[in-house]
């Protein structure tokens, strides 16, 4: 048996705009996400967040289920344009919701962790703006007042896909592709808002949640090796330094200059001052193998899988021993900064078998192997705090629409019924033992 440290939490993980549903109810706003998912084109069969799980009126089941699975913690967002509609006034409608939430899951012993900003951005603002950290600040503070007993603060989910993914790519919202000087300016308005965040008065402790890739050279030529610190600059350290040493590396600021997005344009003296992020969240689901490819886009490539490497039915490579590598590079570089995984899951067909239940095998093995991968790390001297699988059930999976299933509890998406699979059991059972066999 590999037993976790006493007190280590166990949990699972959800995104208000992938689960509530109730898009147009009690007074909610549209997010910038409602935009894009109703745009023709942007999701796979043009579905939308509207309905999704329909979380937000089966809220008191869905908590029930979870206790009755034995889950301990669970890490969910708030919908910042159900509490702020049009970007600058509370609807305190949205904010009973949540206060319900939190009751309901404290009177179940499951421990709540929000996430201020999972990408559902209200309309009415651009993060390409500098007022709208200011924004984010307010409706921080006033989450921060309403939900006073929450031990656990994250500001942003992924602000790499936020600004990458967003501005650059073009395959999130807001959808606006090649932009990279405008990606830069979104990635500084995120980090500039967590710190006005984590400024504000709040109870427990404050961090960011990240997408964190480790990444190694396809190669040993200096070509690919100076690649990949670079790439690792652009999807980890760039977000990882302004919250813990509070600035950018020098690396990827002159990187970027080069391109013509020199965050130097729009930063102003303070932005990033403020306290060291209390934990880091690490969302980890695969690694980057780069190559360099001087003179074309960012001057890199990726490798998506490598030949007799395992992937999930996303096409991900299944690599356990990347987050082992991680989470010990966050302690080394990092001053052993605390960590959760804050996301870590796996897509597969999942199917209602003739006995009425799901059987995943492949994402209880999945599971498994990176729990011990995590054990190891911990092993090793990994500050590793707790964990938190994605996702708690299948949902609206952003621009694969419903063709995705990361869930451990499967939904009928025409009936709304849920089913816990196999590996909802497989994480009771390792949350009640503390670790795995």
């Amino acid at each position: 048996m590999l037993r976790f440290p006493e007190g280590f939490l166990w949990g699972v993980a959800t995104a208000a705009y992938q689960i509530e549903g109730a898009a147009r109810e009690d007074g909610r706003g549209p997010s910038v996400w409602d935009t894009f998912a109703h745009t023709p084109g942007n999701i796979v069969n043009g579905d939308t967040g509207d309905v999704a799980d329909d979380h937000y009126h089966r809220m008191e089941s869905d908590v029930d289920l979870m206790a009755d699975l034995g889950f301990k913690g669970y890490r969910f967002s708030t919908g910042w344009s159900r509490v702020y509609p049009d970007g600058k006034t509370v609807n305190q409608k949205g904010v009973d919701f949540y206060r319900r939430l939190v009751d309901k899951l404290l009177s179940k012993g499951i421990l709540p962790a929000i996430t201020l900003n999972h990408w559902d951005l209200p309309e009415a603002l651009r993060w390409t703006d500098r007022d709208t950290a200011y924004r984010f600040g307010e409706y921080a503070e006033t989450m921060f007042r309403a939900l006073p007993e929450v031990p656990m603060w994250i500001t942003h989910n992924e602000p790499w896909c936020v600004a990458m993914l967003g501005y650059w790519r073009g395959v999130h919202a807001p959808g606006v592709k090649g932009d990279l000087a405008a990606a830069v300016k979104v990635s500084h308005h995120l980090m500039m808002s967590h710190h006005l965040a984590a400024q504000a008065p709040h109870s427990g402790k404050i961090g960011i949640t990240l997408s964190l890739f480790p990444s190694y050279p396809r190669s040993d030529s200096d070509a690919d090796r100076a690649a990949t610190v670079l790439s690792d600059g652009y999807t980890n350290r760039w977000y990882l330094d302004p919250v813990l040493k509070g600035e950018y590396p020098a690396d990827l600021v002159a990187h970027f200059a080069s391109l013509g997005a020199d965050v130097n344009e729009f930063m102003q003296p303070g932005d990033l001052g403020g306290p060291r992020a209390d934990f880091i969240g690490a969302n980890y689901y695969h690694r980057r193998i780069i190559h360099a490819t001087p003179g074309n886009d960012l001057g890199w490539a990726v490798t998506d899988r490598s030949p007799g490497v395992p992937t999930t039915d996303m096409g991900w490579e299944i690599v356990p021993f990347g987050l082992t590598d991680l989470l010990l590079r966050l302690g080394r570089d990092y001053d052993n900064v605390p960590v959760y995984i804050t996301e870590n899951g796996a897509v597969y067909d999942d199917e209602i078998s003739p006995d009425g239940q799901v059987h995943d095998p492949a994402r209880v093995e999945f599971l498994h192997k990176h729990v011990v991968a995590a054990h190891k790390a911990i092993e090793e001297g990994a500050n590793l705090q707790g964990y938190f699988a994605w996702s708690f059930m299948d949902n609206f999976e952003w621009a694969f629409g419903y063709t995705k299933r990361f869930g451990l509890v499967y939904v009928d998406y025409a009936t709304q019924r849920r089913i816990p699979k196999d590996s909802a059991r497989f994480w009771g059972k390792v949350t009640a033992q503390n670790g795995v066999e």
